[in-house]
């Protein structure tokens, strides 16, 4: 810390592979494929749900230096002050492009079906050959990445008619300050289908219909430190 200016910052590059991702409780995450084929875990293996390749973390706080001339009303105004701000930004969540949740396309006889598509380098991207299992395979597909800043103002009073450690801080606190639409990846199923069971395009595919962070929140609070 330097005239009360202190800064921290963490930069994160990884990769998770797997073949099926869930918490603790063995809950899937938003962007996982239920029921996932069982014949062959090979057709599985791919980068986690969880897989999130690179994070940047910047905070910083800042103790206001007083204005020792000052005394009275102008001193308790201007002195005190401590300022800090919390900046975020990841890559985003993988997901995978499916076909077919409507039906069973490929005769699974499941009570969950899907199929993934295929993936092609010249046209032909109009149409769907039904009853064929498609090569894009599991999370092949990154979503939005993520940028949010917090800022957060705090205010310290020393009140020395109680006792010399005793403060009295007042805090304001504004998350995601800049009110940032952080974008979560396409819902599962309805926008992650580019076909139907029929072979017709959903006209859905890829739709962005929810965010992955709040918007603009604020919030105070009152602190006694003694």
């Amino acid at each position: 810390m330097s005239h009360g200016l202190a800064l921290q910052s963490s930069f994160t590059w990884s990769k998770s592979i797997d073949t099926s991702s869930s918490g603790s409780i063995e809950d899937n995450f938003v962007n996982s494929i239920s029921s996932l084929p069982w014949f062959d875990l090979k057709l599985n293996r791919a980068v986690s749900d969880f897989n999130i390749a690179r994070t940047l973390v910047i905070s910083a706080t800042w103790q206001v230096p007083d204005r020792k001339s000052l005394s009275g009303p102008a001193a308790w105004i201007a002195n005190g002050w401590e300022l800090g701000v919390i900046y975020k930004a990841n890559d985003g969540a993988p997901f995978s492009a499916t076909f077919g949740t409507d039906g069973d396309p490929l005769g699974l006889k499941s009570t969950d079906p899907w199929a993934f598509p295929n993936r092609l380098t010249g046209p032909g991207c109009q149409t769907l050959t039904l009853n064929l299992r498609g090569n894009a395979g599991r999370n092949i597909l990154t979503g939005p990445g993520l940028s949010n800043l917090d800022f957060s103002a705090f205010k310290n009073n020393s009140v020395r008619r109680i006792s010399e450690n005793f403060r009295v801080q007042f805090r304001a606190e504004l998350f995601n300050i800049l009110n940032r639409p952080n974008f979560a990846v396409p819902n599962s199923p309805n926008n992650t289908d580019i076909f139907d069971s029929k072979g017709a395009p959903t006209g859905t595919a890829g739709l962005l219909t929810s965010t992955s962070t709040t918007s603009r929140q604020i919030q105070f609070a009152l602190k006694f430190i003694w």
